[in-house]
């Protein structure tokens, strides 16, 4: 309980400054920031090691957000300085992992528990399921955000036709590759948290906690590539005559190019990642 009380007292200092800092620098608007405080409280408090996850993904994505946003200015329709995220999608991209979290935290007793099917196999698919779920998280954003800025001509990832830049479900090489870094990213974060929070039972079980690496970057490409197939086919694209952009509403002077008005972004995100972190807890309990 002493350990509790310290990490929550840690978490509500460290997520205060984060929020307000991501606040000033534009990458969370005022409700966006507010939620960001809620999750990454939450996270920290539960754990250091899977609130790192978070911060992972919060800190690198942010950064890539800005890179090139002159580029991205004439390409997104709706584009926000900073990129700043509101509230609805710090939740779309936080809300199922702040579940995962508590319920580790309460079934280990608020401990950083190991990778180990034979102690708890819950334990490890939850674990598993929320290093997906940033892995996913991570990956899609580093995919449009570096695929965005290639020199490729990206393709509609159900057609392989090419389309415009900022088209739901165009995919790049170069997008791929990063939404595979974006993961291992991921997974590098927990193996270095582990060495300090974590204390495995056996060597044997410590060694195969290295396994995390090619899962999480495995997560980051396969979140990516569920974003973009979602993307495709639920999710309208079309090219807006009058603005020379892509957008993701019908209109008299908008042509189609693919997908049909079923999910908006925050939708398709929201289910890549259920999906993405689903198949993750599951694959971590055969793997552990």
């Amino acid at each position: 309980m002493e350990n509790l009380l310290i990490r929550a007292s840690v978490s509500l200092f460290v997520s205060f400054l984060i929020a307000f800092r991501a606040f000033r620098k534009k990458s969370l608007d005022r409700s966006g920031a507010f939620m960001g405080f809620i999750v990454m409280t939450i996270h920290i408090a539960a754990s250091f090691r899977l609130g790192a996850l978070l911060l992972a993904f919060f800190f690198t994505s942010s950064k890539l957000t800005k890179v090139g946003e002159e580029k991205k200015r004439t390409i997104e329709a709706d584009f926000k300085e900073g990129g700043q995220r509101n509230w609805l999608q710090v939740l779309a991209n936080s809300g199922i992992a702040t579940v995962l979290v508590v319920a580790v935290g309460i079934l280990t007793n608020w401990k950083d528990p190991c990778l180990n099917s034979k102690e708890s196999a819950f334990v490890t698919a939850l674990v598993g399921g929320i290093i997906g779920h940033y892995a996913c998280c991570n990956g899609d954003t580093w995919s449009s955000e570096l695929g965005m800025l290639s020199q490729e001509q990206p393709r509609l990832i159900t057609t392989f036709k090419p389309v415009r830049k900022g088209t739901n479900g165009a995919v790049t090489k170069t997008g791929l590759l990063a939404a595979a870094a974006a993961g291992s990213v991921i997974g590098l974060t927990f193996l270095l948290f582990g060495l300090v929070t974590a204390n495995c039972s056996t060597s044997d079980v410590t060694i195969k906690q290295l396994l995390v690496l090619p899962l999480a970057t495995v997560a980051g490409l396969c979140g990516s590539l569920i974003d973009s197939l979602l993307g495709a086919t639920l999710e309208f694209s079309g090219f807006c005559t009058v603005r020379n952009k892509i957008v993701s509403k019908r209109g008299p002077t908008v042509r189609k190019i693919s997908g049909v008005d079923v999910l908006d972004n925050n939708a398709v995100n929201l289910v890549s990642i259920l999906l993405t972190t689903l198949l993750t807890a599951i694959v971590s309990v055969y793997i552990f």
